[in-house]
């Protein structure tokens, strides 16, 4: 149950968004190319990040590169 208390555990990295052209998914619309989230959990293929509309998302980390 890892995902109730998500948005409160501690920071693991921070990430900036490089790009937002996804191929399925609107992307665009939670996310700012150049702005920078903190990664609250990581996978092998998503960062999990609290996103522009405010809640926590999970996304490929392919639109994102490691401060």
């Amino acid at each position: 149950m890892i995902h109730k208390n998500w948005t409160d555990r501690p920071t693991l990295k921070r990430v900036k968004c490089i790009h937002t052209d996804a191929k399925k998914y609107l992307v665009e619309n939670v996310l700012t190319v150049n702005k920078q989230y903190d990664v609250k959990n990581e996978s092998e293929d998503f960062f999990f990040v609290i996103d522009d509309s405010g809640k926590m998302g999970g996304f490929y980390k392919e639109y994102f590169q490691e401060v």
